[in-house]
């Protein structure tokens, strides 16, 4: 199952490669060859390995496992404040130049000419220059058909207000957020996505919401289709317009979350997954 976001083909589920570690390049292997299609990591080494990342898809590359135009690549640029003490780009450069650098690096340890989708994590007031780094693509795609950059703009760090001025302006195509059932999914920043045509990615969907996952009404829903509940949240997000991200270490479970395929909801299931169970 695929999404067609501006002339490119992205996977209804991503896998996400944060805080695996020295895990990672086993991890990301497993997950291509469960059937996992769409990466998600950043170029922050606080909490992923991104190298290991790109060594594990350079892997399955040369091994003609799978091909680069089958792939759904996304890495992150982060601000200052939400990094360590290893940055991939010079403090001192304007916000511009640390997002090229950034992003230089990323193409180098993916080994790739292009990646899919840029997005802008972390606190900052200052915009930066509108610049597009080499190896990303512009609205609508360019000779390899990808998509254009996407910043992050999550909730928890800016007021709705401010998040509607950037869509207006900017040629945004993902926004990125943790997703909890407590703050009802994030309904009214989806909305403002929907108004806006771009794709809303939720992650922590199942951490953050474990109690819904424990919600006999849930089991309930998950028993009656012969899947798990984190099979069924996952779903659930699909069908309201989310694309999920998914970071499970465990092969049994890729398999699972990608096994949606026939999964349909029906409206009284929606609104109590909705509801968080209640």
């Amino acid at each position: 199952m695929t999404l067609n976001v501006r002339g490119t083909r992205v996977p209804r589920l991503l896998y996400g490669t944060a805080w695996k570690e020295d895990r990672t390049e086993g991890l990301v292997i497993d997950a291509l060859d469960a059937g996992f299609r769409g990466i998600d990591t950043a170029n922050q080494r606080k909490h992923y390995v991104e190298q290991a990342v790109g060594q594990a898809v350079q892997n399955k590359l040369r091994e003609g496992f799978i091909r680069r135009e089958d792939l759904f690549l996304q890495t992150k640029f982060t601000f200052r404040d939400g990094q360590d003490d290893r940055l991939p780009y010079d403090p001192a450069a304007p916000i511009a130049d640390q997002v090229a650098q950034s992003f230089a690096s990323s193409l180098e340890h993916f080994g790739v000419e292009a990646l899919d989708s840029l997005v802008l994590t972390g606190h900052r007031s200052e915009r930066p220059r509108r610049r597009r780094p080499r190896g990303v693509a512009r609205d609508g795609g360019d000779r390899q058909g990808r998509a254009g950059q996407s910043p992050r703009r999550e909730q928890r760090h800016g007021a709705p207000g401010h998040r509607a001025r950037r869509v207006q302006h900017d040629p945004i195509a993902f926004v990125q957020n943790r997703c909890y059932a407590d703050r009802k999914w994030d309904r009214e920043v989806r909305a403002v996505c929907d108004e806006h045509g771009i794709i809303y990615q939720g992650f922590s969907l199942l951490t953050a919401n474990r109690h819904v996952l424990a919600n006999p009404k849930v089991g309930a829903i998950a028993s009656r289709h012969g899947k798990t509940p984190s099979q069924i949240v996952f779903r659930f997000a699909q069908q309201v317009g989310m694309l999920p991200l998914t970071g499970t270490s465990d092969p049994t479970h890729m398999q699972q979350d990608l096994d949606l395929a026939g999964l349909e909801l029906d409206a009284e299931e929606l609104a109590t997954i909705d509801r968080g169970g209640r």
